[in-house]
């Protein structure tokens, strides 16, 4: 390892060619310059020619001097990836689950298209997979829709979601038998969900299990489809309710009991976030918002 400060000076000694002002610019003796350069000159062989009132590099001193300009640039680059101007370049590795995933990764993808320099990598997981992929590093952040207990995770409040009772756009639920007659729409989560809510809407209620199941998917962005189709309702949040692309053929039951899940930010605690994992989400917090209160 050679020692940088030999290197300084070295290069500061090139630039003003003159062992005396290079001893000023670094605020040491014109000895100490002397005594770095002998350094150099004992690992490397001759660095210099010495002429009167000038200083003429040796092939040796040239090779030194492009290695001294390419470790300036390495430590530019390390110094650029580590500075706020790594919020314009990059990339910005996200996983949640998928609800909350319909909502972000369009609003990411506006980020990127507002910044070329950053790229977007994007993985739709259960929570279980969005805690050990943050945990072993392979992702920098992730979503949740619990807190975590674990000490080497920061978590933060990203958002609240509702589950909703989704109907045909044509249908109207008011008591227990018009979800028997409209039949149920389930999905992994689906019967979970769904009592949860069911049982706050219609209490005293049979339980979704006596209610005819007129299809399943697996697809967080499908579930609605069958819905859509006058097939039957679901129960899903509210995310991926937003994000179903044909508004018009879904109704939400509203109702003044509701289930509201929080969804929470999590990073590893070790370290802060980079630059563009800052301004990715406090993006991501106001473009919620703003769609929350839509």
């Amino acid at each position: 390892m050679i020692n940088p400060q030999w290197l300084h000076t070295f290069t500061t000694l090139i630039e003003l060619g003159s062992f005396t002002r290079a001893g000023e610019r670094l605020g040491v003796t014109q000895a100490a310059v002397s005594l770095h350069v002998r350094h150099l000159e004992e690992k490397f062989g001759t660095l210099f020619i010495r002429r009167p009132r000038q200083l003429e590099l040796t092939p040796t001193g040239k090779t030194l001097a492009e290695y001294c300009r390419e470790i300036d640039q390495v430590n530019k680059r390390f110094e650029l990836r580590l500075s706020e101007t790594e919020a314009d370049c990059g990339e910005i590795t996200l996983t949640s689950p998928g609800s909350i995933g319909l909502a972000v990764y369009p609003l990411l993808l506006d980020l990127q298209a507002a910044h070329p320099g950053l790229t977007v990598r994007h993985r739709f997981a259960p929570d279980p997979e969005v805690l050990e992929a943050v945990v072993q590093n392979r992702y920098e952040l992730g979503l949740m829709t619990y807190r975590p207990d674990d000490v080497r995770i920061a978590a933060s409040l990203f958002a609240e979601e509702a589950l909703e009772l989704v109907v045909p756009a044509g249908k109207d639920v008011q008591v227990w038998a018009d979800l028997e007659r409209i039949g149920f729409i389930d999905h992994p989560d689906g019967q979970a969900m769904a009592s949860r809510l069911l049982s706050r809407i219609f209490p005293g209620n049979a339980g979704i299990r006596h209610i005819p199941c007129h299809g399943f998917i697996n697809h967080i962005g499908m579930i609605l489809e069958p819905v859509a189709r006058g097939l039957g309702f679901a129960v899903i949040p509210q995310y991926a309710r937003q994000a179903f692309a044909r508004q018009e053929a879904i109704r939400v039951v509203i109702h003044p009991t509701t289930v509201i899940d929080t969804l929470w930010l999590i990073h590893r605690a070790e370290w802060p976030l980079s630059a563009r994992a800052g301004r990715a989400v406090e993006f991501l917090r106001q473009r919620i918002g703003e769609k929350h209160c839509v």
